[in-house]
């Protein structure tokens, strides 16, 4: 599961007062923010490794220090091993250097989800979560992908063009999962506008996320009195005995994990497939290729690019680095994928190799059945959009599409796109 802003919850951080003290190796260490740092990833990521290896001294916004895991063996490791890099992130040694206004308090302020559970009190979370997800039929979870999906397509097909993004991939995970949890469907374009400005950064943001949250409250009063077959009634069932709070901050991580990154993924994948003449190619009403342009996309331009992240439970060495007590270290996902120690000579390789760090990996990774969740919706999208518009094409040149600015996440802000109007 990928961080989540605005999770529900008492929120625990003491009050932040001076600037973070620096240790003498992130006293030339790069800056990880700012307006130029996002423009272009890949080259960023290998200046960092050219520097400084595969773990390297980094500063958050505000000149916070942390490490930057950027190797993959070094990824494996961290996330492999909870008992010495934890999620709890309360142990962080520089709480008191960290302001009420840090940008970044969001991803790091502790909250009572799944999120940030240990032990054998993740293990109950994340298995109900598991549980509850992988007992949707998988026939129906592609059915329902596919309506979702083609609702969407009827809205603009007769108009000849369209943002693939936000009139598309944005639109999708949402009203998918929102379905899942058994939303009337009335209400269901409702909590979609407000999940797409609870993740935005505006003035509405807030009053979104509350909305959001009053949904999940009401969903779970109303399924503890008449359990349905849908995943709030799973979770309220399941032997693990989640509390009712519980389940509604667990629903909203759910929903704000599936709702960026999928996004994201759709989005990511169109464009490669409309401008990669690999895959443009089969857009003739082919299939084949979606699959292996999704997992393309997953190792080389991943929506979810880096995480905060993980707590080092004691001082220890990793990579080179003497990695202190309490320590924040930020995992490289994007950049442990295009490691260079991974380059085996075969051209081929993104297509099929499925052992990309995009979902995280270990017992704090994207429990199954998510990733396999996130794939069927991923796909469902991209394979519809081919089947119901076969010439569809760019409307801009590539140079002209914008990423936005952002070293967590990788999305367009827009995909224009034409195709021939279907009428009728």
């Amino acid at each position: 599961m990928n961080n989540t802003a605005g999770t529900p919850g008492t929120a625990v951080r003491p009050p932040g007062r001076g600037t973070a003290p620096l240790s003498p190796e992130h006293e030339n260490a790069m800056r990880f923010y700012g307006p130029d740092i996002a423009r272009d990833p890949v080259p960023l990521y290998e200046e960092v490794r050219r520097r400084f290896g595969p773990v390297a001294p980094i500063l958050l916004d505000g000149d916070i220090p942390a490490w930057f895991v950027l190797g993959y063996r070094e990824l494996h490791h961290v996330t492999g091993r909870p008992e010495w890099f934890a999620r709890d992130c309360r142990r962080w040694n520089l709480w008191d250097h960290v302001h009420d206004s840090w940008p970044l308090l969001p991803y790091v302020m502790w909250t009572p989800s799944v999120m940030f559970t240990e032990g054998a009190e993740h293990q109950r979370r994340a298995g109900a979560i598991g549980d509850a997800l992988d007992a949707t039929d998988r026939a129906d979870l592609h059915a329902l992908c596919r309506r979702v999906s083609d609702r969407l397509v009827d809205q603009f097909a007769g108009d000849g063009e369209a943002d693939l993004v936000s009139q598309y991939a944005h639109q999708i995970p949402a009203a998918v999962v929102a379905r899942l949890y058994g939303l009337p469907e009335p209400e269901v374009p409702g909590m979609v506008r407000d999940i797409l400005l609870s993740l935005d950064v505006t003035a509405d943001a807030a009053r979104a996320h509350q909305r959001v949250q009053e949904r999940m409250r009401r969903i779970v009063g109303e399924r503890r009195a008449r359990p349905r077959d849908d995943v709030p009634s799973r979770l309220l069932l399941h032997p693990a005995g989640l509390t009712d709070e519980e389940v509604v901050i667990d629903l909203l991580v759910i929903m704000s994990a599936a709702q960026a990154p999928t996004g994201n993924w759709i989005g990511n994948t169109l464009r490669l497939m409309l401008l990669d003449d690999d895959f443009s190619l089969t857009l003739q009403g082919g299939r084949s290729s979606a699959g292996e342009a999704l997992n393309e996309v997953l190792w080389k331009n991943t929506p979810t690019q880096n995480f905060i992240g993980r707590w080092a439970v004691q001082a220890c060495e990793l990579g080179g680095r003497r990695i202190n007590r309490g320590d924040l270290l930020v995992l490289g996902l994007a950049a442990a994928n295009c490691d260079p120690r991974l380059n085996t000579g075969d051209l081929g390789i993104h297509g099929t190799n499925r052992a990309q760090m995009s979902f995280g990996h270990g017992e704090h990774g994207c429990p199954f059945p998510a990733p396999e969740t996130a794939e069927v919706i991923a796909r469902t999208a991209v394979e519809t959009l081919l089947d119901r518009l076969p010439d569809v094409r760019m409307a801009v040149r590539p140079e002209q599409l914008r990423w936005r600015p952002s070293v967590w996440m990788r999305g367009l802000f827009e995909l224009p796109a034409r195709f021939s109007p279907i009428t009728g």
